[in-house]
């Protein structure tokens, strides 16, 4: 009997293409987040995350933007108003110590020792106010620095020229007059332009402060109201998934991203309308009031150099007529002071009103004598009772100063406190929006896994 044996298969090894074909592929990224996101864990991740990311972001933005202005605020108080008020200080020490130059040129040989004094104290007021402007602007490397250099390099020249001038006078030679009048010169074509660039930098810079102080956090808002719109509709998705109405969690969230937004809001409100309320009656009305008692003491000088000039003073005449008509008119810079006037300034304001048109008819007596070759009277009633109102109007002016002075810095610090302690405030609800978030919506994918 014939057998046969069945013959023997060898297994073929599947190559190493084969095997890769039949290998699934590897997940990728894209993939997987997609597939997560077909699960509802994964959409309660992703909802939890961007929730939890706007309200970062609005809570940052908030603290920030009260931060900001909460320091332009404190700025007013701390540097920009002691700047401005040494800007202005400078201005007027600089104006009165020539006219005090002047008057006292008038006395002739030794001039009165009250005088004397009052020149040098104006000269040492300008010294004082040029080191707290060096510090506060002469590092910026602007215009202010600029016109402080000219400053501190031709008042000394200035200061030199009274001083020969003086030394002339007692000497009885008329030569001391054209030394006056180059000192004058000086002070009113470098000095005083240089002062005013001083203040118009130093009143900017102010400016700036106040109204950065009093800008709505825009940004801030957007966002709370993003996270707020968000919250609402993650909570009506959730109750349409869970057949639930409300989820505490995201309630407290939602609340405390709508205090939020109210705080901000009504913080930069308040904010806003004390810092208005400081502009138009302080820092506003306070500008009015220094430039005319600038002007006055310009025009001060005007009538003691006009008697110096003795007969050649005709273009410190115009100039004096042209600033007192300016102040004393109806509907002048008196009357536009007044019209604006706060309460508080209501009185020296008054007072000062009374008193320029007073100066000015002194003013016309002087011109009447001196005019009919009575030099001496005219003297005279210029040293006595024309600076006697002077003196008044200027009181005046320095009084309604500080009262709007201070009702400016009451309006900052109103302004400063309606954000005090807000950034404190909007860290705490930052902190409770993003853990209801988190409570909230950890709970609901708990119960899907």
């Amino acid at each position: 009997m014939v057998t046969t044996e069945s013959p023997v298969r060898t297994p073929v090894p599947r190559s190493a293409a084969a095997v890769r074909d039949t290998a699934p592929p590897a997940p990728t990224l894209r993939g997987s987040l997609t597939a997560g996101l077909r699960h509802t864990p994964g959409r309660l991740a992703l909802w939890m995350t961007v929730l939890v990311a706007l309200a970062l972001l609005a809570g940052v933005a908030a603290v920030t933007g009260i931060r900001q202005r909460a320091t332009h605020i404190d700025a007013l108080a701390e540097r920009n108003g002691p700047l401005t008020v040494a800007s202005l200080d400078l201005y007027r020490a600089l104006s009165d110590a020539d006219a005090t130059a002047a008057s006292a040129f008038l006395s002739g040989g030794l001039e009165p020792p009250v005088l004397r004094d009052r020149y040098q104290a104006d000269i040492a007021e300008s010294g004082r106010a040029l080191t707290v402007l060096g510090a506060g602007l002469g590092s910026g490397g602007g215009d202010g620095a600029a016109h402080l250099a000219v400053l501190n390099s031709r008042l000394p020249v200035y200061t030199g020229l009274i001083e020969t001038a003086r030394s002339l006078n007692r000497q009885g030679l008329p030569v001391g007059a054209a030394y006056l009048r180059e000192a004058n010169g000086l002070m009113r074509g470098e000095l005083l332009p240089a002062a005013q660039g001083v203040y118009d930098d130093a009143a900017g810079e102010l400016r700036d402060a106040r109204d950065d102080g009093g800008a709505v956090p825009w940004l801030a808002v957007l966002l709370c109201l993003a996270a707020i719109a968000a919250l609402v509709v993650v909570q009506r998705r959730l109750a349409r998934l869970t057949n639930r109405v409300f989820n505490v969690g995201l309630l407290v969230a939602t609340g405390a991203a709508v205090l939020l937004t109210l705080w901000l809001g009504v913080s930069a409100t308040t904010a806003g309308i004390n810092l208005a309320a400081g502009r138009d009656e302080g820092s506003d009305q306070v500008d009015r009031m220094a430039r005319v008692r600038i002007a006055a003491l310009q025009a001060r000088t005007d009538e003691a150099l006009t008697l110096v000039a003795r007969g050649g003073g005709a273009a410190f005449e115009t100039h004096y007529a042209e600033v007192l008509d300016g102040i004393t008119r109806d509907g002048g810079s008196i009357d536009e002071i007044r019209a604006h006037a706060t309460g508080a300034d209501s009185a020296p304001l008054t007072s000062a009103d009374d008193a320029a048109t007073a100066w000015l008819a002194a003013h016309r007596d002087v011109r009447a004598k001196d005019d009919g070759g009575d030099y001496t009277g005219a003297v005279e009633v210029t040293l006595g009772e024309a600076a006697t109102r002077f003196a008044a109007l200027d009181g005046g002016l320095d009084a309604a100063i500080k009262a709007d002075s201070a009702v400016f810095a009451a309006k900052a610090d109103a302004a400063g406190g309606a954000l005090r302690f807000a950034d404190l405030g909007a860290g705490a609800l930052t902190v409770i929006m993003i853990a209801g978030i988190a409570i909230g919506v950890q709970r609901r994918r708990a119960e899907f896994r």
